[in-house]
């Protein structure tokens, strides 16, 4: 039998026991919403007899709850209530059980008792919410979870009461505070499957409402064709990316961004001589139009490295590391550079901190490996070989995944294991 702080308040003299098989019969597989077993001094008793009664109808409830009979024990806390109304143990405990058993209408009325006898139970609040939502009250669902959320502390009860939030926010077409819900959420369980779908589904719809917007708002202009070389690119078509990034630059070609999107897509095309120098000349105009931009820098690098230019190479490397040291792309990039200049020592220095800002990336592991067995760190060296099949092996699935489902989330880039390493 597992002791907890109690559901009804963080007071380390209340405490909650349940068991825990119980909690998952009630609750079909929720793990967080836990049942309310409290020994609080009755608040309002003008009879001694009816205090005992109180007492004893209480004690049979606890019993019951230990002997895993819940349903049995809304009887006794139902009198428990009749007889002291102010009885938080007893309110908090019945509107619980009540939750649990679906019976959401006469649960409501315990759990906001119970929050008026005592206003920081935000775990009552929450639970409050989200019987409120099932009962089609998604105004007062809505007050109770807004208010409850940013005071909720245990992952678990967070993330319920965060995706209850997010379905009453969706169904207004509130998209801006669901992504903001979202996003509170992953920072909570950046892994939970239900959280990453609900991030998954409101930016789409995001995406959506905003192209839908840009083409009624402006057909016509570079940004709309903008939008849709994004869309083409997602889609894989490359050549109708590289159509309407032309389309838009012939409208504003000074617009932000649209020199490097274009050069992307050249850069990904099968190299030529032709495609080759127009991608050049792309970046080149990006880094001209903004010569901060640490990402053109860097391509502009990679291509002269490409052409055996070390020493243009290493100059824009350099700048570009400048501009952002904790760009693994730069770390990995500039350390095969030195590698070529047989720096080996300052090559493992920016591949250990491409390693730290990456560490599932099988290719830095993979080049680090080699520099390790190449300064004789055989340890270190077996140590990254084991990374990079773990994360190559890792790849590999993900990659039958997205083949069975006809889905491909990622776009080949410098870390994609088909190009040297």
């Amino acid at each position: 039998m597992a002791v907890l702080q109690g559901f009804l308040s963080e007071d380390a003299s209340i405490h909650t026991r349940y068991d825990f098989n119980m909690i998952r019969k009630l609750t079909h597989g929720s793990l967080w919403l836990i049942l309310l077993c409290l020994v609080v001094p009755c608040l309002c008793q003008s009879k001694p007899d009816a205090q005992q009664q109180a007492e004893a109808h209480l004690r049979r409830a606890h019993q019951l709850l230990n002997a895993d009979e819940p349903e049995a024990a809304i009887p006794e806390f139902r009198a428990v209530v009749a007889l002291e109304p102010t009885n938080i143990d007893a309110r908090g405990n019945l509107g619980v059980l009540l939750f649990f058993q679906g019976n959401y209408a006469d649960a409501i009325p315990e759990l906001r008792d119970a929050l008026r006898l005592k206003p920081d139970l935000w775990k009552i609040q929450a639970l409050l919410g989200m019987a409120e939502r099932r009962t089609g009250d998604n105004t007062a669902a809505r007050a109770d979870l807004e208010q409850a959320l940013p005071e909720l502390r245990e992952p678990k009860v967070s993330i319920e009461a965060g995706l209850e939030l997010i379905e009453i926010y969706t169904a207004s077409d509130e998209l801006d505070k669901a992504s903001m819900v979202v996003g509170r959420l992953r920072r909570i369980d950046p892994e939970n499957e239900e959280v990453l779908y609900a991030a998954y589904r409101i930016h789409s719809d995001m995406a959506r409402a905003a192209i839908l917007s840009l083409s009624l708002v402006a057909p016509n202009s570079a940004l709309m064709y903008q939008a849709a070389a994004h869309e083409a690119a997602l889609r894989g078509d490359t050549t109708g990316a590289i159509r309407d990034y032309r389309e838009a630059l012939k409208l504003n070609p000074k617009l932000p961004g649209l020199h490097f999107e274009l050069a992307e897509m050249l850069n990904s095309l099968p190299m030529t001589s032709a495609s080759h120098a127009e991608a050049k000349s792309e970046y080149e105009a990006a880094l001209t139009q903004n010569p901060f931009d640490e990402k053109a820098t860097l391509r502009l690098a990679e291509i002269a490295a490409r052409d055996n230019d070390q020493e243009t190479a290493y100059r824009l490397f350099s700048r570009a590391l400048q501009l952002q040291p904790d760009d693994p792309a730069a770390n990995y990039e500039m350390a095969k550079l030195l590698l070529a200049m047989n720096r080996l020592k300052d090559a493992e220095k920016l591949l250990e901190h491409a390693v730290q800002l990456d560490p599932t990336n099988a290719v830095i592991h993979f080049r680090l490996s080699t520099v390790y067995h190449r300064l004789g760190q055989t340890a270190d060296a077996d140590r990254e070989v084991e990374q990079y099949h773990k994360y190559e092996d890792l790849k590999e699935k993900l990659q039958n995944t997205w083949k069975a489902l006809d889905f491909n989330p990622e776009k080949p880039d410098m870390f994609d294991s088909g190009k040297e390493k």
